[in-house]
């Protein structure tokens, strides 16, 4: 066997470049590495399997067996996510799958840099986990309006609320605005029990869910009762200018022409537009043109507006929805037989 690469898992931590078969990475505080190896090496296993190297814990060391590029790889998802605990964060299943995609994107596209690319709330810190999830976030923050489009689980709207959440601690807007259109979903609304606001709120639910894991209840609950959060469905708009906001419309592939270009009329002085959707997934009566794929169409060559896609490989819930996706999307291909 070579002579193995070393490395320091310290805040000035260096990697000694070579050929050899091993890389020996020591941790300086052993207090970390239960959270970083997981229960039972649960985190461990998925690293190893996820990049096809075998990693064995040897006191304060961790010594990484496979391929050179495989071991580069580990190198960067176990650096990260080190430096994740060392700053107070928690490592759960999903932050170590996201290192590891991190890790496997190209370096000069940021890949492996997820530590530094955190949107911050009150109740977490959310770290893209994803490659395309990194360039989403950086569209959310830099431009005015941003379309996130793709299948569901790639974290389009949960990321876009994140964002408005930190921009509205941030006092860079007064108001988050939250939208969806109320369009059926199998069931006519008129036939459902109670009020309108009991009628509408369960296709609102998603949008309250991402308020609740951003910020703590009893705030979330205040400020939409003060005004400061509002969630409504897209006929509330109509009429409006919404000025130092950021607002968001999710499940855009179910407006109309019509009503899409209303939405994007309301964009006031210092407001911010995300507008999330899958073009897969549309519920309007057939034959109807979706308002999300007339205005990709209509936009795609304006400026200042960002286009970010994602596929099924940036699906980040449980790995079993990742391979959901794909199967319907390979029937949809006419891959599989449909039966």
């Amino acid at each position: 066997m070579g002579v193995s690469n070393q490395w320091t898992a310290s805040n000035t931590g260096t990697v000694v470049k070579g050929e050899s078969e091993n890389l020996i990475i020591a941790f300086d505080d052993n207090r970390l590495l239960s959270e970083l190896f997981g229960e039972h090496d649960q985190h461990l296993a998925r690293i190893e399997e996820g990049l096809g190297v075998h990693a064995s814990s040897r006191g304060n060391k961790l010594v990484i067996t496979g391929k050179p590029k495989a071991r580069e790889q580990a190198d960067r998802v176990l650096r990260d996510l080190y430096q994740r605990l060392k700053s107070g964060q928690d490592v759960t299943a999903g932050e170590v799958d996201g290192a590891i995609r991190m890790s496997q994107a190209p370096q000069g596209e940021g890949g492996g840099n997820i530590v530094g690319r955190q949107i911050q709330t009150k109740k977490r810190s959310i770290g893209p986990r994803s490659q395309m999830q990194k360039e989403y976030i950086d569209a959310l923050m830099s431009h005015e309006l941003v379309f996130g489009i793709g299948p569901a689980g790639t974290g389009k709207t949960y990321l876009a609320v994140a964002v408005a959440v930190q921009m509205l601690l941030q006092k860079r807007v007064d108001r988050i605005i939250l939208s969806r259109p109320a369009v059926e979903a199998g069931e006519k609304l008129g036939f459902l029990p109670g009020d309108l606001k009991e009628k509408i709120d369960p296709y609102l639910r998603p949008l309250y869910d991402a308020l609740y894991d951003t910020l703590p209840g009893e705030q979330v609950v205040k400020e939409i009762e003060s005004g400061v959060i509002e969630v409504a469905p897209l006929a509330f708009m109509r009429g409006r200018t919404l000025a130092n906001s950021y607002v968001i419309l999710d499940e855009a592939q179910n407006t109309t022409p019509v009503q899409m270009k209303m939405f994007l009329t309301r964009l006031g002085e210092n407001s911010r537009m995300a507008i999330t959707g899958d073009p897969s997934q549309v519920d309007l009566p057939l034959g109807a043109k979706s308002g999300l794929v007339d205005a990709l169409d209509v936009l795609s060559g304006v400026p200042d507006v960002a286009t970010v896609r994602f596929t099924d490989a940036d699906v980040v819930r449980h790995p079993l929805v990742t391979k959901v996706v794909k199967a319907y999307n390979a029937r949809d291909r006419g891959l599989l037989d449909p039966r």
